[in-house]
């Protein structure tokens, strides 16, 4: 049985010198504590205990961008029709921004035309059957002035420096096979009308304030689902598209909104990696996204290895009612996206929808189990704290965009971890989970200065000082 969340360590010797504050939140698996604060202890020069966490603020890699969620149609329905106006803001409040608390979510992801959290099928320029729209003349973001873009703009007016990556599910059904927005793939003689369609929504959401700083090509783009939208894009298209079409329309408009590669699973690195060999492609490709579906978090590091000028993102994972357990779930999601995506080099987090209703929904096709970061109920407006709020919230509420990864030791004795430090008052963040059946103790070394810190079994703790 654990007693204290931080143990005082014995003197060993001589007297201990203190050392900085630490201050510390823990959140266990049986809910007991939820982002509670710890009592405040402080390092000291003494023997650490083993195992130990070396921290070494000397050695930095990625600056962050930020942590966050996809503010998809379902999302944004939830928030602008189901709250009231003071519902809303606490909420945005507490989501996007750092007074009392909040999480300071800095990145969101939005969906161009619809997913299958939508509460219909579109795109931005749907035909009927059999016409086409080359000029882009029917082209309008009329689905989304209902509930997305006020939602974004009012996340927007919390946190001014949101990162917005948005996504296309599909082309409009009359530049794929098939004509329709489910299945298909784009024709190779729409991909110019396809990079405009992309730009023109880029473009309109501008109008409206809501600036997109990056764009991927193509969510999923293995995966052709078969009851909501999609589309197939091999390597060689995406290559070609980029190249030849997507890539010098982004040069043209200074290189903004980035490009980002691949927006899938990390057991495919071969694909994203084939679209970089190409070197007119790869030029105008910032960064690669991944998703946690599938494979293992280290394919991150393998496609960055061989393409160190890429920024890497997590851009989409999702808890569900197929996991409901928090003692497994929640150490996997802080131990693979939160910890595992950061040390191998994501700048930034993303899961997927934000909110969701107490049936999963509202979507069409698709995931008819995922569970959003919170639930809000459909009747009440009641606001549900999932586990994903919690482990995100353990590195959005204290990581600040531009914060730099720094170097901190592999997993020791089970207990994974990754290391943050801020530039404007050098302080210091690191955030360990111990995914054990039993509470272990351990010591974070920092220089000559030793903290020693007992976490509870199945939990996860954040601990922030100053040096």
């Amino acid at each position: 049985m654990w007693r204290p969340a931080v143990l005082a360590l014995a003197l060993a010797g001589s007297p201990a010198v203190a050392g900085p504050t630490v201050q510390s939140w823990l959140t266990t698996a049986d809910q007991t504590r939820l982002l509670a604060p710890q009592p405040a202890q402080t390092f000291a020069r003494r023997k650490p205990l083993a195992p130990t966490i070396a921290v070494d603020a000397s050695r930095r890699y990625q600056s962050m961008v930020g942590f966050g969620a996809a503010l998809t149609d379902a999302s944004a329905w939830l928030i602008r029709h189901k709250l009231d106006a003071a519902q809303r803001q606490a909420l945005l409040g507490e989501l996007f921004g750092r007074a009392d608390g909040g999480l300071g979510f800095g990145v969101a992801r939005l969906t161009i035309g619809a997913s299958d959290f939508s509460l219909k099928h579109y795109s931005y320029d749907d035909r009927p059957a059999g016409e086409t729209d080359a000029a882009l003349a029917h082209f309008s973001i009329d689905e989304s002035r209902g509930h997305v873009l006020p939602v974004v703009q009012q996340a927007m007016a919390i946190n001014p420096a949101l990162y917005l990556i948005a996504s296309p599910w599909t082309a409009p059904g009359w530049m794929k096979t098939g004509d329709s927005l489910i299945k298909g793939r784009l024709r190779p003689d729409r991909f110019d009308d396809f990079s405009r369609y992309l730009l023109r929504m880029v473009d309109a959401f501008a109008v409206e304030g809501v600036a997109i700083a990056a764009l991927t090509l193509q969510n999923e783009p293995h995966f052709e689902p078969d009851d909501y939208p999609g589309m197939r894009l091999e390597p060689a298209d995406r290559s070609r598209l980029i190249s030849q079409h997507l890539g010098p329309l982004l040069a043209g408009r200074g290189g903004r909104p980035q490009l980002i590669e691949w927006d899938h699973n990390w057991d495919l690195p071969e694909s994203p990696l084939a679209v970089l060999a190409d070197a007119q492609a790869n030029r105008f490709i910032a960064g690669v996204g991944w998703h946690c579906y599938g494979g293992q978090v280290q394919a991150q590091s393998r496609v960055r290895e061989a393409h160190p000028d890429k920024d890497v993102w997590l851009t989409e994972c999702s808890g569900g009612a197929w996991a409901p357990d928090w003692a497994k779930s929640l150490p996997w999601m802080v131990n693979q996206l939160v910890i595992g995506s950061t040390r191998h080099w994501a700048r930034g987090v993303l899961l997927w929808n934000l909110a969701l209703d107490e049936r999963h929904g509202p979507h069409l096709g698709g995931c008819k189990d995922c569970r959003g970061v919170v639930t809000i109920e459909s009747r009440t407006g009641t606001v549900t704290r999932n586990l994903e709020y919690y482990a995100l919230a353990h590195a959005s509420r204290f990581v600040r965009a531009g914060a730099r990864r720094i170097a901190s030791s592999e997993a020791v004795d089970g207990l994974q971890n990754v290391a943050f430090r801020h530039d404007d008052d050098a302080s210091v963040v690191l955030i360990v989970c111990n995914d054990a059946a039993v509470a272990k103790t351990f010591s974070v070394r920092q220089g000559d200065q030793i903290l020693a810190y007992t976490l509870p079994r199945e939990s996860v703790a954040t601990l922030v000082w100053r040096p």
